[in-house]
């Protein structure tokens, strides 16, 4: 049977893998199938990339070279932008981006356009793995219906699951091989094909009864987590109006050994999951006649504290004589989280789209993004990180601590900064010069 044989061709390490998008969640992927001695194809549509990891060059800030080099070098990786060689690989996993449109609405075009890349090499005996998060019915709605039109039978002919991705840039505590793996098949012999995969590179891996269940699964992490940011975001606003430091009340809740687990407010919500992921389950649940209320109302608290930020800034400056027009600001760290160099999504964004509106003069400073680059949204791209020193914060006017990198010297930013508005607590440890630090 095809189903035995791949098993046979993966537990051996005879398959070989493809991994499509060599992105922050590609790239550890293909890291981790070519240090378990399988041979990897990683397929990407931008060249640069491609030579850069053909040339043993990582562009992601916490993934070695090194690393790269040694598959290189014992000829288990190889980078292209072919997209006919998916036919070579016997595992294909799909990695590639689900962003929403401009009207909050599932941007599926790279899985569509990978599916059908997929669908005309498509061959008996392969393994198909999509770990784009998605709304629940992706995986047969779109992958399955596409393949359908080869003529081959799923779970006899070849073998298609869901597994979603789970990565955590800069953490760690945790890597892609520690980090349990959800998989959820089309069919039984699907699920089974799948467990062997990723068992193969992946110290537990978790069975669901179905895809569906498996892209629910992400989104209920992420939502969970969308959902309670909003909450103690919300009693910040409130906490403001009232006095009270809502970090010191997060910090005392959490000495309760039980039933609390904390999560800590900021200028909204970055990255490439939880700003995106509950958006995607709103526009499915409408298909049932069903309102996300909940989920609905978290995203609209998140999305809004970026606005809050732009007001503490303008109370700031009003309160030293001064308005956003005109005035000099620098925003310290752009990227969505501390000390990572992804910008996806990132509220600082959106915040410098605001105060330039408002008509601020803004330069930016953040030791892992040197340069700033086109995105779909926001154009910065004319920008590039400045020095953080005396000189760079004594020329501004105010400062906006919307990264909190642990190698930024704080207190140094203190010292010489007029005014600083920190939304991340990252001002915490600074033992002088507090009278001059707003929180937002």
């Amino acid at each position: 049977m095809l189903r035995d044989e791949l098993i046979e061709g993966i537990r051996s390490r005879k398959a070989k893998v493809g991994v499509i998008g060599l992105g922050y969640v590609g790239l550890p992927l293909v890291l981790r199938f070519g240090e378990e001695r399988f041979t990897v194809i990683g397929f990407d549509i931008d060249p640069v990339k491609v030579s850069k990891l053909n040339a043993g060059e990582s562009y992601i800030h916490h993934i070695e070279s090194s690393r790269l080099q040694t598959l290189l070098k014992q000829g288990q990786f190889e980078a292209t932008s072919d997209f006919n060689r998916l036919s070579e690989a016997d595992c294909i996993i799909i990695c590639v981006p689900t962003p929403l449109t401009a009207k909050k609405d599932p941007d599926l075009q790279y899985i569509e356009t990978t599916a059908d890349a997929v669908c005309k090499t498509l061959r008996k005996g392969q393994l198909v793995s999509l770990e784009s998060t998605t709304y629940p019915g992706t995986t047969e709605e779109i992958l399955l219906e596409k393949f359908r039109t080869t003529g081959l039978e799923v779970g006899k002919d070849y073998f298609l699951v869901f597994s979603p991705e789970r990565e955590d840039p800069g953490n760690p505590k945790f890597s892609t091989r520690t980090i349990p793996k959800v998989v959820g098949g089309v069919t039984e012999h699907c699920l089974e094909v799948g467990k062997v995969l990723y068992n193969s590179v992946i110290d537990r891996v978790v069975p669901v009864s179905s895809t569906r269940a498996a892209e629910l699964v992400k989104l209920l992490e992420n939502i969970y987590r969308s959902v309670n940011i909003a909450l103690v975001n919300e009693l910040k606003l409130l906490g403001d109006r009232m006095g009270i430091d809502i970090w010191e009340v997060i910090d005392a809740a959490s000495t309760k050994p039980f039933g609390f687990t904390p999560f800590y407010p900021g200028p909204g919500l970055g990255g490439h999951c939880i700003p995106i992921d509950p958006f995607y389950l709103s526009w499915k649940a409408k298909e049932y006649d069903f309102s996300t209320r909940f989920i609905q109302l978290a995203g609209e608290i998140n999305t809004a504290m970026p606005h809050h930020v732009v007001e503490k800034v303008g109370e700031a400056l009003n309160a030293r004589s001064r308005a956003i027009r005109g005035s000099k600001i620098l925003i310290l760290g752009v990227a969505y989280k501390k000390d990572v160099d992804d910008v996806r999504e990132s509220p600082a964004l959106e915040i410098m789209k605001l105060l330039k509106e408002r008509g601020a003069e803004l330069v930016y400073s953040d030791p892992y993004i040197p340069r700033m680059h086109k995105m779909r949204e926001y154009d910065f791209s004319y920008m590039s990180s400045v020095p953080l020193n005396e000189d760079s914060l004594r020329s501004c006017d105010l400062v906006v601590i919307t990264t909190d990198h642990t190698n930024v010297d704080y207190q140094l930013v203190v010292d010489h900064s007029r005014i600083v508005v920190d939304t991340r607590n990252a001002t915490r440890r600074v033992t002088r010069g507090m009278e001059k630090v707003v929180r937002a």
